[in-house]
């Protein structure tokens, strides 16, 4: 079984602000967890107790989270200076692999129960340099991502970025999760910008090798844009992803995610599907539905929350509608619109 990975941990995030402001993607919460605890979570039960990660933006803070937390694990890290693309990320962490084994690449803002047994075995037989794990997507959502188009025999025939829906000629997504034998760093030069899909693999396909793919059946998501966080934490809720099931309270009009020291006055309600954060207090008369509240979020009396996201540490005194709210360095509400 594979011993090592990668987290991509390096990106900045902007279409994750606000979010991204406050906390680094890889540590935005996905049902009061941090979504890369989810992942290493992940690598752990198939007993991948060794992880490095690449960090750029906000590097101190995801450290420090990996050091004070409880996790079983070898974890390291690298600072960039500046960012080196996907590839290249990985080309600054070789020191951390063994040249005769195989390692798996994963990105700090996936969410997956893929299980990682079936795609390496998949690998082993292909003897292929790489394997790129695919999700099939619906159609008319493929010019939103990258796009495989496999042979015959489970081969990369060729790639697709992000095709109109007429031109795409399949629905199988790159998920960004790559099963790699170490011979693969002959084809990323060292201190160069350098990406996967736009250099690594046109290279190894030039040479005359052989990319293996392998459709995974389990759940994926890229949690990126604030649309898809949220379908993300609604995804938790309905126990769509097999590896985490948090508890979800169900009543006759909701079903919620509720933090610790959360409290709520008795003529308030919570309607559909919510994920309330840990020390989160609703007031009279108050109605939170279809919303996301992170930590230490105060609502007051006959306030309505619906189709939004508070983050945390924030007073709400007054009525939120598709709306994201967040707190700026002088203490300011802010919003932007869903």
């Amino acid at each position: 079984m594979i011993e090592k990975a990668m987290i991509m941990a390096a990106g900045v995030g902007s279409r994750l602000e606000p979010m991204s402001s406050i906390v680094p993607k890889p540590l935005v919460p996905l049902a009061n967890i941090p979504a890369m605890d989810i992942l290493v979570g992940h690598l752990l039960s198939f007993n991948i107790k060794n992880i490095i990660a690449n960090t750029y933006y906000r590097a101190e803070d995801i450290q420090n989270h990996y050091k004070n937390s409880n996790f079983d694990v070898n974890m390291q890290f690298i600072k960039e200076k500046e960012l080196s693309g996907t590839a290249g990320g990985l080309r600054k962490c070789r020191f951390f692999f063994d040249e005769d084994k195989d390692f798996i690449v994963m990105s700090g803002d996936g969410l997956t129960d893929l299980n990682i047994e079936e795609a390496y075995l998949s690998h082993i037989r292909s003897k292929a340099i790489a394997t790129i794990v695919m999700k099939e997507v619906e159609h008319q959502e493929v010019s939103k991502y990258g796009i495989i188009v496999p042979d015959d025999k489970g081969f990369v025939h060729s790639f697709q970025e992000k095709p109109s829906i007429e031109e795409a000629k399949s629905n199988l997504a790159n998920t960004g999760i790559y099963i790699f034998n170490y011979k693969i760093f002959d084809f990323i030069p060292e201190n160069t910008f350098y990406d996967f899909a736009k250099n690594v693999f046109p290279s190894v396909l030039k040479s005359g090798l052989k990319i293996n793919t392998f459709k995974m059946n389990g759940y994926w998501s890229d949690i990126g844009s604030l649309s898809q966080y949220k379908r993300s934490n609604m995804d938790l809720i309905q126990n769509k992803i097999k590896i985490f099931t948090p508890e979800v309270i169900k009543t006759r009009d909701a079903e919620y995610i509720e933090g610790s020291n959360f409290t709520k006055n008795i003529a308030s309600r919570i309607s559909g599907r919510c994920i309330i954060g840990n020390n989160c207090s609703v007031g009279r008369n108050s109605l939170i539905k279809n919303s996301i509240l992170w930590d230490n979020v105060k609502v007051g009396d006959d306030v309505k929350i619906e189709n939004s996201i508070i983050l945390s540490d924030i007073i709400i005194e007054k009525s939120v509608y598709n709306e994201v709210v967040f707190k700026t360095q002088v203490e300011e509400k802010n919003k932007v619109f869903l």
